[in-house]
């Protein structure tokens, strides 16, 4: 039979957005300052080098010893300390609102966030490379890939159209042609003096690559004017690096 009936609809992205603003009110004590995830070694030297453009005082970094979390007072910024992989995994979850990490780990390991910032540092990019000498694209038989990045390899070589097998390689995958483990490499490459050394050669560039600034999706819009301000000055600091011509390759 007909029978009346009640509807009811529930907006779950608002009643999220509603519980976020409210857990920041209620840790707001504790959690005022933004925090950075940022990688150590020539990330963490190139971003020195950044903050020191921005007018920062950096001498909080020269002692900070085997610490994983100190503070730029002047920033009112904690500065965390992760692998590459990790920063990415800190942004997503919300426990760093911030992180700069290479383009070549973005491509590689997705992920939600927004990318708000080409820092210009660490300026490299994925190739594909091939024992010199070698007609790499000629053949019919399917080509093995070495690389430590198989989404990024698989993604250039779909986009061809070409059947390939990706061998994840952890170390120097330059050894997989000389053992004949691959036909070819996808890696980062700068100089290629590494790739020579080891009597390969540069079969086609893929992408170029640098360190990228990402935000969280929640912390972009709950600080917004605190993410806002640092990024303008972030943003003024890659452009006086640009005049001095810095940006080595990572």
């Amino acid at each position: 039979y007909d029978l009346p009936a009640v509807g009811l609809a529930i907006h779950i992205d608002q009643m999220m957005q509603g519980r976020l603003r409210q857990e920041d009110h209620e840790t707001a004590p504790a959690q005022r300052r933004l925090r950075l995830a940022l990688t150590k070694g020539r990330l963490e030297e190139e971003t020195i080098t950044l903050f020191q453009d921005m007018g920062v005082d950096c001498r909080e970094f020269e002692d900070k010893g085997r610490r994983l979390l100190l503070t730029l007072q002047e920033l009112d910024l904690d500065i965390v300390f992760a692998k590459a992989a990790d920063v990415i995994t800190y942004v997503e979850h919300g426990v760093c609102d911030l992180g700069i990490v290479g383009l070549d780990t973005i491509l590689e390991n997705g992920g939600t966030y927004y990318e708000m910032l080409d820092l210009g540092f660490g300026a490299c990019r994925f190739a594909l490379a091939a024992p010199a000498g070698a007609d790499f694209y000629g053949g019919y038989a399917a080509k093995q890939i070495a690389t430590k990045y198989p989404r990024v390899a698989r993604a250039f070589f779909e986009d061809k159209g070409m059947d390939v097998q990706v061998i994840k390689i952890e170390g120097s995958v330059e050894l997989a042609p000389l053992l004949e483990l691959a036909d070819g490499i996808v890696d980062i490459v700068s100089s290629g003096a590494t790739l020579r050394e080891n009597g390969l050669t540069v079969v086609e560039d893929i992408r170029d690559i640098s360190a990228r600034l990402i935000v969280n999706e929640a912390s972009m819009k709950l600080k917004r004017q605190e993410i806002g301000s640092l990024i303008e000055r972030m943003e003024d600091g890659v452009r006086r690096a640009a005049n001095k011509g810095e940006g080595t390759c990572g």
